[in-house]
């Protein structure tokens, strides 16, 4: 109720250029049939109120069905819901407000005036359907925009994650706990070998994809544990509770945040690091113990959390929350449904 009343003191102004028109407008048509002005002021009242349900209305209704459904994420659910609404409502008003002049009022809308009003439901509709097309072939275009420049941001994101992945921090590390592995470990050495394999293999499938199953990124982000393990030891731990979601996910999201939690925090005997990923509600959270360092080893490229955000504003609804407290920092990112197709 309260939203209406804002609506039409919004469209105040709208309201007296139509009472305006469709003063003009029966003066012009009418006037000739009409040898009472109460029979005029009649007609005018009547236009009037036509014109107003009709021009208001129609856009109440169309703002609505745009608070339910999204021209953005369900554009020809929101087009179809669009037409037959604005359809039934002009339909409905039209001979709601005729019916209400002849049995309330008393005042009999005869033939020639009630066939008016039938051309002016299909000029309506005419221009209902027009304007609700345009919308959705607008919001549609701009969807397609949306896509593109979210898939080139994706491509981005994962060319320089893997840039990451081989730069020469992120190599010397590797190739160090390797040589230190092949003299104490061989079977850990050849095992570290596969999972540094299967990280690059995981990067490279993933680089055109929008969105994988959470498991698989689970199993990608094991292997990449795996590497980071054999260099920090017990004082990197990882606690997964995500066994079981069922979820779609950013390519790579998982790994820029606990990369960015090893790059930004101690990973030391005194303070070993903590990372947790769970579900609560709608999200999945990436939640570690903050311990910041004073200064970073690696400078950082600037794409991680930045770049997931701009992911997700696609990809899902809800944005992606980012919350730091003195002991903790977590991120949230929504859940995206699985699709089954």
């Amino acid at each position: 109720m309260l939203s209406l009343i804002k609506f039409l003191k919004v469209n105040f102004k709208t309201i007296l250029w139509l009472m305006a028109a469709a003063i003009v407008m029966s003066w012009f048509i009418w006037r000739g049939c009409c040898n009472k002005i109460s029979l005029l002021f009649w007609i005018w009242t009547l236009t009037a109120c036509i014109w107003i349900a009709l021009w208001l209305g129609n856009a109440y209704v169309s703002q609505s069905l745009d608070r339910i459904y999204s021209w953005y994420t369900d554009p020809l659910k929101r087009l179809g819901v669009g037409l037959v609404g604005m359809f039934v409502y002009t339909i409905g008003a039209v001979y709601s407000i005729i019916y209400f002049y002849r049995i309330v009022l008393g005042f009999e809308v005869g033939d020639q005036l009630e066939g008016t009003f039938i051309s002016t439901i299909s000029i309506t509709l005419v221009i209902t359907m027009f304007m609700t097309s345009r919308t959705f072939f607008a919001n549609w275009r701009k969807a397609s925009v949306d896509a593109e420049r979210a898939k080139k941001e994706s491509v981005t994101a994962q060319y320089e994650s893997l840039k990451s992945q081989v730069n020469p921090h992120f190599l010397f590390n590797s190739l160090n706990a390797l040589t230190n592995l092949v003299y104490e470990d061989q079977d850990k050495a050849a095992k570290f070998i596969k999972q540094l394999s299967e990280v690059y293999r995981y990067v490279l499938e993933t680089r055109t994809k929008e969105v994988v199953n959470l498991a698989v990124e689970l199993q990608f982000l094991e292997s990449y544990f795996f590497l980071q393990k054999i260099r920090f030891g017990e004082n990197l731990r990882i606690e997964n509770k995500l066994d079981g979601v069922t979820s779609m996910i950013a390519p790579l999201a998982l790994q820029l945040l606990v990369e960015n939690a090893i790059k930004h925090n101690e990973v030391s005997t005194n303070h070993p690091l903590m990372i947790r990923l769970y579900q609560q509600g709608d999200s999945i959270i990436v939640e570690n113990s903050l311990q910041k360092k004073v200064s970073l080893e690696e400078d950082s490229n600037g794409i991680g959390i930045d770049n997931i955000k701009k992911r997700y504003q696609f990809l899902a609804k809800q944005e992606v929350l980012v919350l730091e407290t003195v002991d903790s920092f977590t991120v949230k990112l929504p859940i995206i449904e699985v699709d089954n197709e």
